[in-house]
């Protein structure tokens, strides 16, 4: 009886020892995985950060994602393809009514987009997690001009997601006329900071 209990006891041990190295392979797989979807792909190479702010980021040409198709229904109700923005610089503002720092970058966004309209540079947001009726609003008070999306489950999110982190809101990501990302801000944009990233890409 004795020998057959530690023979059980040993058993035990040996699983629970297997159970824990799954346990530590999985935990290790899930971080590498994280670190791939936040580092995006092909982006690492000679990244800068623009006029300081390391939120803001400029991609050199050759080591620049492409972004996926995607469409969608703005606030409006139009259907809308991203694949008719192909040949031009576009500025992709993912946003929210609800979000204060999105409220504060509004008008920033509206002057900018005024400012480049004449120049090929197109503006596009992507309203996630609202209703219409606010999103127009907002965009009403912040003098917005150019169409949303509307993305209530984070759908264009979620598309983008392996391309370029899009970890919260608001986040701007710049693309160039082949369709990579050419640079991107992760949080708040500033007339400067925009307009900078701007000016390098479409010069």
């Amino acid at each position: 009886m004795v020998g057959d209990g530690t023979v059980r006891l040993g058993i035990v041990r040996k699983r629970r020892t297997i159970a824990s190295v799954a346990v530590v392979t999985v935990v290790l797989l899930a971080g590498g995985l994280a670190v791939t979807l936040t580092s995006g792909s092909g982006q690492a190479t000679g990244v800068t950060h623009v006029d300081g702010n390391p939120s803001a980021v400029l991609y050199p040409a050759g080591h620049r994602a492409q972004v996926p198709d995607f469409s969608g229904t703005t606030l409006t109700g139009t259907k809308l393809n991203f694949a008719g923005y192909r040949g031009k610089v576009v500025v992709l503002n993912f946003w929210g009514s609800w979000c204060g720092p999105c409220r504060s970058e509004g008008p920033t966004l509206a002057a900018l987009s005024a400012k480049y309209q004449g120049s090929g540079v197109s503006f596009l947001g992507v309203d996630v997690h609202d209703s219409p009726v606010n999103a127009a609003a907002f965009e009403q008070d912040a003098g917005i001009k150019y169409p949303s999306l509307n993305d209530p489950g984070y759908a264009v999110a979620l598309t983008l997601g392996n391309t370029v982190p899009i970890s919260g809101t608001p986040t701007t990501v710049v693309v160039d006329p082949t369709g990579h990302v050419a640079g991107a801000v992760f949080g708040p944009v500033t007339y400067s900071v925009l307009n900078s990233i701007l000016t390098k890409v479409t010069a």
